[in-house]
């Protein structure tokens, strides 16, 4: 299952996210793709979608975005959401 949602993320980043305008990209480092990914590997299907999508649903017009790595430890329900701070 990890594999084929790897797999369905790099379609996205090797098809899909080049045709978006430059003002819709990730204001994220790494890009919320390339995170989660990194998330899946780390933490697996489960810990590692829910920190995906929480990376995805922090992403918005008002964000400043941030450099934000994938955490080394599980950051435990409160740590997914927390606040992103910007550069």
């Amino acid at each position: 299952m990890r594999k084929l949602l790897i797999l369905l993320i790099r379609f996205y980043q090797r098809f899909l996210s080049p045709l978006k305008p430059p003002a819709y990209r990730c204001r994220y480092y790494p890009s919320c793709s390339q995170y989660t990914i990194e998330a899946l590997n780390r933490f697996g299907v489960a810990r590692g979608t829910i920190l995906g999508i929480a990376r995805l649903l922090s992403c918005h017009p008002w964000s400043q975005g941030a450099v934000d790595q994938v955490p080394d430890a599980w950051p435990g329900w409160k740590g997914v959401f927390r606040h992103k701070r910007g550069f």
